[in-house]
């Protein structure tokens, strides 16, 4: 199955959860904000939210500073 991911095309395989993309990508940043098709996912449904084919998911890590 294809997904874009932050902006690139991506073959994962079918069943793919939020959870297990961030995994095999190392993205393990408590502060990281996840959308899915332009839609705000809360870190408890990571794993329950399965991916499907066209699906559009941002992985975003917000800067801190001043």
């Amino acid at each position: 199955m294809r997904i874009i991911l932050n902006g690139f095309e991506e073959n994962q395989p079918e069943n793919s959860t939020i959870f297990s993309v961030i995994s095999s990508n190392q993205e393990f940043d408590i502060h990281m904000i996840v959308e899915l098709n332009h839609r705000f996912i809360h870190q408890k449904d990571y794993a329950a939210t399965v991916l499907k084919d066209g699906d559009v998911l941002e992985l975003i890590h917000p800067a801190f500073g001043g």
